[in-house]
């Protein structure tokens, strides 16, 4: 798997990220991007981040430029404290994909580069290598950026506000665990903290393994919790489940923090639940799947705008006045303000997250994924599908008649009972993605396996001869 940019930054097997991969990449960053005179750099906490992370600050010293190295903490809490700044940023992450992987998230002073700006560094890689002529830019250290984290959100909401409440946080290998659970502590709430560990751990808040789910389930009944919280490792995705241990899936959350955040633009991709079509907002804008595209939407809308993804990652686009104070616009992925807004309404209302939720539209979705897929192997299943109806038939085996698809990314099919499938090679690992929308959770579910199934045995097929897919 060469390095290469995906839906949300660089990323690449560890043994591929080499030094002088690298160096090419942040010093192509700094040629194409402005920074503001310092670049802020910070990781997640996987093994093979803090030497990369050193290879990054030593490639923009070496360029003229300064260094703000905040440690290991979450990619929006490096965002907020650069913005602020107004000055660029690098996260060290592989984000949810697995430990043999890692990667690079670039922001320049406003936030989250650009799809444009990525095809610029890409091309800047075979330009001549810069040459600095003065001196080399100054290195220093910040612990206090967590604080201005937490602190967004406590002078925003206020403290106590989650008094009463019974919170588990799942912390696995979160480089955001030790700031949530500080977070919601001064809001009120006790916290169970839950399986802890120093060696890295996967969580993709899209994809729960069953495993997981089985303990979210013990978890909940053996602690008597109000919800489960948690974050993908590099702490911008949410990961939040009910009372009963049940996953809420981000494009659920989403709806229902732009609610309480009084947003009426919503910008969301093509694979989010379409429950928000029917929740009152003024707008919704469809995108493709990555929040370079949600943000490419925003900064274009009208209106009080927010983004989301299916996986949960929330953006903030207008400043807005909550029950303690101001809260302003952040135009990155974040987990707490969508965990936040959850647990908030939940206290106010004086109902369980499974309660609001079921006042909402029917609407139902599943995902999965299948490893060990190349981007190129599925991009080549998905267009076979595109322009076969036949061969879409024979894979979903459905009595159901094909209504229309939908080629925005990847490949949507929509069915005359209301089913949606939808389906799409991972943009930053070897994966491929399968999305269901249902009107009954179950119902989907049992599409998601039975779809699942029959990708893997025409993928499978492809792969040990030279037949076709279909």
């Amino acid at each position: 798997m060469p390095p290469k940019f995906g839906t949300s930054g660089l990323r690449g097997l560890v043994t591929e990220l080499t030094d002088e991969v690298i160096t090419a990449y942040t010093s192509s960053f700094l040629k194409v991007c402005p920074h503001g005179g310092a670049v802020h750099i910070a990781r997640d906490l996987r093994s093979s981040s803090p030497k990369i992370a050193k290879i990054v600050s030593d490639v923009v010293q070496k360029m003229g430029v300064d260094v703000v190295d905040h440690g290991a903490i979450p990619t929006p809490a490096l965002a907020l404290v650069a913005i602020g700044a107004g000055q660029a940023a690098i996260m060290v992450t592989g984000s949810h994909i697995p430990a043999d992987r890692n990667g690079l998230k670039f922001y320049s002073p406003t936030g989250e580069i650009s799809k444009s700006t990525e095809t610029k560094i890409v091309f800047a890689l075979n330009s001549t290598i810069y040459e600095n002529k003065g001196p080399v830019g100054n290195y220093s250290r910040d612990k206090s950026s967590i604080e201005k984290y937490i602190n967004r959100y406590i002078n925003a909401f206020g403290s106590k506000i989650l008094s009463g409440m019974r919170i588990g946080v799942y912390e696995h290998s979160s480089v955001s665990r030790d700031s949530l659970k500080e977070t919601l502590l001064r809001m009120g709430a006790d916290i169970i903290s839950l399986e802890r560990t120093e060696k890295f751990v996967s969580v993709d808040t899209e994809a729960i393994d069953n495993e997981t789910k089985t303990k979210l389930h013990k978890w909940c009944a053996m602690f008597h919790l109000d919800a489960i919280v948690s974050t993908d490792g590099d702490g911008d995705r949410p990961l939040i489940a009910d009372s009963q241990g049940n996953l809420i899936p981000g494009d659920i959350i989403g709806p229902l923090a732009a609610q309480v955040l009084g947003a009426n633009v919503i910008c969301t991709p093509v694979s989010s639940n379409t429950a928000v079509d029917h929740m009152g907002f003024s707008q919704i804008i469809r995108t493709k799947i990555g929040s370079p595209f949600v943000i490419e939407a925003m900064e274009t809308a009208d209106g009080k705008v927010v983004g989301y993804e299916a996986n949960g990652g929330f953006l903030l686009g207008f400043n807005t006045k909550m029950t303690h104070g101001k809260l302003h616009k952040l135009m990155t992925r974040d987990s707490f303000l969508p965990i936040i807004t959850s647990l908030t309404l939940m206290h106010k209302k004086s109902k369980s997250l499974n309660s609001i939720i079921s006042e909402l539209p029917s609407r139902f979705t599943a995902s999965g994924r299948l490893q060990d897929i190349s981007t190129e192997t599925g991009q080549n299943f998905i267009t076979k599908l595109s322009y076969n109806s036949l061969a879409r038939s024979n894979l979903f085996s459905r009595e159901v008649r094909e209504h229309k698809i939908d080629l925005t990314d990847g490949l949507r099919v929509f069915f005359e009972d209301g089913v949606i499938i939808h389906l799409r090679p991972s943009g930053n690992s070897p994966e491929f993605r399968c999305y269901v929308e249902a009107q009954t959770l179950t119902f989907a579910e049992k599409i998601l396996q039975s779809t699942c199934e029959q990708i893997a045995s025409h993928i499978s097929v492809y792969k040990s001869t030279t037949k076709d897919f279909l």
